[in-house]
């Protein structure tokens, strides 16, 4: 695997190294020692698998809250979705910042996102299917949101959305008073 440091500290890109031949292809999804190369030690403790049926709907933005903080491992198994986190990492030196990486079942590349992130996306095709790996169990009292669409984050979607849940959609705003995610 080869893991791109993203420019959200702790962020990254991780490309597999596919190996094919004519039965098709085997590449590695995890392997803790190669993981240990970026300081990821945790255990993932929970897998769950989203399908979003039509393109532009977006999911988002997500992020649980300390001491359910999470990292979580993204990856699109089918179609094609922009896949944006954003630090909330208070007295980092890229809070509130975004950052965006295509994730496409062509492509093969999964995202791993650190703890005090938000993270969600906006499918570029229709019938997107992701797997996610989390190192917390989700705790319903814990969860947080930001609205997909705040304009003090300035998200670039690359399609007007389509099909927004009404949770989603309710986030509220980031204000002057949002001090960020202790870590």
């Amino acid at each position: 695997m080869k893991f791109t440091a993203l420019p959200l500290q702790g962020a990254y890109l991780i490309k597999p190294e596919v190996y094919s031949d004519g039965r098709g292809h085997f590449f590695r999804y995890f392997c803790k020692d190669e993981f240990t190369q970026i300081g990821h030690t945790k255990e993932w403790l929970q897998c769950n698998h989203s399908f979003t049926k039509t393109k532009g709907s977006i999911r988002g933005m997500h992020f649980q809250l300390p001491p359910h903080s999470e990292i979580k491992m993204v990856r699109c198994i089918a179609g094609q979705v922009l896949d944006v986190i954003v630090d909330l990492r208070k007295d980092s030196p890229t809070f509130l910042q975004w950052n965006s990486v295509e994730l496409s079942a062509e492509n093969r590349n999964m995202l791993y996102i650190p703890e005090g992130f938000a993270h969600g996306f906006q499918t570029l095709t229709d019938n997107c299917e992701l797997l996610y790996h989390h190192t917390a169990l989700y705790k319903p009292g814990a969860e947080g949101g930001l609205r997909f669409n705040d304009p003090r984050l300035g998200i670039n979607w690359p399609i007007t959305p389509t099909v927004i849940s009404e949770r989603d959609h309710n986030h509220t705003l980031v204000d002057n008073f949002f001090e960020g995610i202790k870590i």
